[in-house]
């Protein structure tokens, strides 16, 4: 009741929601700059069971803008400095860690034992792979991307709502090769975007969890942090 008190006294919330957030299970894939903020937060909120998944180790890079780790971290796998930072902040969450990458091989494996899926990842191949299986095992996928200023968020599969294929879809041209129709991103990235972008991921994994608002479901949250405009387009 103390730890939880500003959540649990929010309309919607109270006991009941509280519960459901300490019940569910959330995988993260990817524990970089935008699962480290996702993390974050979903462990705070008390979400009981976090997987996360990264076959990355930390570099000096990293420190710009993945807030999870420090300079003591560096060379250290990902999954294993992340878990240590997350138990200190809440030592009532399970944390189930990966130290390998999404693959064909076990995504289904992996993504069949979660409620929910968050994107914290940095490639396309991956995100299909995601947005193929959450289809298959009816799981909410929590979309987020990041390039330079500019960031985007959905929420896909939830209650039959629209894929992550609806909006960049493939065009399978044979049998052995597939085109992605979606423009090349830049690798550069502002270092507080992964912050507001992960922030707007985790209210909306609370918000399936909870059951309360307007999930973004067939639509696409995206803003410019240069000039603060933002926009919520539809997706057909």
């Amino acid at each position: 009741m103390e730890r939880y008190n500003r959540q649990i006294i929010l309309d919607g919330i109270g006991i009941a929601g509280q519960n459901k957030i300490k019940n569910a299970s959330v995988l993260i894939v990817g524990i970089g700059g935008l699962g480290s903020i996702i993390s974050l937060y979903l462990t705070a909120a008390g979400v009981g069971k976090i997987g996360l998944i990264d076959d990355d180790t930390v570099s000096i890079s990293n420190l710009q803008r993945q807030i999870l780790y420090c300079e003591s971290d560096l060379n250290l796998q990902k999954v294993d400095c992340a878990k240590k930072r997350l138990q200190k902040l809440n030592s009532e969450v399970e944390f189930i860690t990966y130290s390998e990458k999404l693959n064909s091989e076990n995504a289904e494996k992996i993504i069949s034992e979660y409620d929910i899926i968050v994107d914290g990842c940095d490639n396309f191949e991956t995100r299909y792979l995601i947005d193929d299986v959450c289809s298959k095992y009816k799981k909410p996928y929590v979309f987020g991307a990041i390039s330079e200023f500019s960031g985007q968020v959905s929420v896909f599969n939830y209650k039959d709502s629209a894929k992550y294929q609806d909006l960049f879809p493939k065009k399978t041209v044979n049998e052995n090769t597939t085109v992605i129709e979606n423009p090349k991103l830049s690798n550069g990235v502002l270092g507080v975007l992964p912050g507001i972008i992960g922030t707007v991921e985790a209210n909306e994994v609370i918000k399936i969890i909870t059951e309360i608002g307007e999930i973004l479901t067939n639509k696409l949250f995206s803003i410019n942090i240069l000039t603060m405009e933002s926009t919520v387009f539809e997706i057909k």
